[in-house]
């Protein structure tokens, strides 16, 4: 504004006080937009990230913006009712030509309060999503751990079965395959048959699916 009276750009010096009010009230008001895009675009990295690879980082950057949106709409919500009253209200201090632009100010300061009120919104919903992305991830987490264990169970029961060292000698019933020459190679194969078998049955229920999606 000093930039725009010292080299006479424009028609302000042509005014009187009130068309400098109004311009300098404008340019306030002008000067959210680029905030306001900026918060923009760090709203669209954030929510890629927290659909991506949510982290408490990401959760922490979400309550910094609510709380910064929250502090720019308590900053720009008294400057709509200010102009509103100078416009409503009738001041000998301002024209009616004046009053005009000062309507055009009134609608940017809602347009602003708008995009304000929007990118609230989204970063509300962000939390939403960074719920529902660590639930998924720690249900795909879950499931990697209920596979595995679910493929050891029957291993360690044949691995406690062999481990009880019932003597062959004093029963026929007491594990004669303890005496075989290939017992233990027999053995290994049970237990690597039993995991393919597992694995295969999983992999047809399509259990392994979205694994890639894991990230430590």
């Amino acid at each position: 504004m000093r930039e725009r009276i010292r080299l006479a750009k424009g028609t302000i010096r042509q005014h009187g006080a009130d068309y400098l009010a109004y311009a300098l009230i404008d340019a306030i008001i002008d000067g959210f937009f680029p905030v306001l895009e900026e918060y923009g675009e760090a709203l669209e990295e954030l929510e890629n990230e927290v659909v991506e690879s949510p982290t408490h980082q990401s959760l922490e950057k979400i309550h910094r913006i609510r709380r910064e949106l929250l502090a720019l709409r308590r900053a720009i919500w008294p400057q709509r009712d200010a102009i509103n009253s100078l416009i409503r209200d009738c001041h000998d201090l301002i024209s009616d030509e004046v009053r005009v632009y000062l309507r055009d100010c009134y609608d940017h300061t809602v347009q602003v309060i708008d995009m304000v009120e929007t990118y609230r919104e989204v970063a509300s919903s962000l939390m939403d999503v960074y719920v529902s992305s660590v639930g998924n991830r720690m249900n795909e987490v879950m499931k990697t751990l209920t596979i595995v264990s679910t493929i050891f169970i029957p291993l360690t029961f044949v691995a406690g079965l062999y481990g009880m060292n019932f003597n062959p000698d004093s029963s026929p019933w007491n594990m004669p395959e303890l005496e075989w020459y290939w017992g233990y190679p027999a053995c290994l194969l049970l237990m690597l048959g039993i995991t393919l078998a597992l694995v295969l049955y999983f992999k047809r229920r399509g259990w392994f699916e979205n694994f890639s999606g894991i990230k430590d």
